[in-house]
Parts: C-alpha cells; structure tokens; sequence
C-alpha cells in the first residue's frame, strides 16, 4: 500500500522539506503536516503497516530510522538523536518498539 493512497502526496512532500535538515525532525508537528492527525484510527493503523517493513507488528528502532523513506522513496534518513528521541516518545511499555497502539497513541496526541 502507498501511502499516497492514504495521504496527499503534496502534503507529504511539504513535510518532508519541511525536516530536510538533520536533527530537524518533530514527530507531532510532521503527523499534523501529513494530515494523519485527523485521520480515523484505520486509517492510522494502515500508515504503521507500512513502516513496520518487516511485518513484525512492531515498529523496531531500526525501522524508525527509515521511517521518512516509508512516506516518500526520497526521504532521509533520521538521526541516530532524532530516533532515539521519537522511539521514546512512543514506547509506552519500554519494550524497545513501537506497537500499533503505540503508534495510533502518538499520532492522535
């Protein structure tokens, strides 16, 4: 699933210029960019599957990292820092990574 079908592509692309630069990146202000804020929990639930890359049901630190790629193929990576920050503001249960509550928790807050 792409998440253009899910999202506006133009919203996406502001956003993603919007936190170019490294150590830019704010996930609160990025959800509400995309517009994935206002969309309805399955909506928010579709989005988590496409990051989690490995279909694990997590999202693992690893796949954070990546997770701007998930949005856009020319995405950056994310800072080793701005990881680190977002996997804390989500792991609810200090497990490590991100499940779908998690997730639908951080986008909606």
């Amino acid at each position: 699933m792409a998440m253009n079908s899910i999202l506006s592509a133009d919203n996406i692309k502001k956003a993603l210029d919007a936190f170019a630069v490294a150590d830019s990146f704010d996930h609160k202000k990025f959800f509400e960019m995309i517009g994935l804020k206002s969309k309805s929990s399955d909506d928010v639930k579709k989005v988590f599957t496409v990051l989690d890359a490995d279909n694990s049901g997590y999202i693992e630190e690893e796949e954070l990292k990546f997770v701007l790629k998930g949005f856009a193929k020319d995405g950056r990576d994310l800072t080793d820092k701005e990881t680190k920050t977002f996997l804390c503001a989500a792991d609810k249960d200090g497990d490590g990574k991100i499940g779908v509550d998690e997730f639908t928790a951080l986008v909606k807050e």
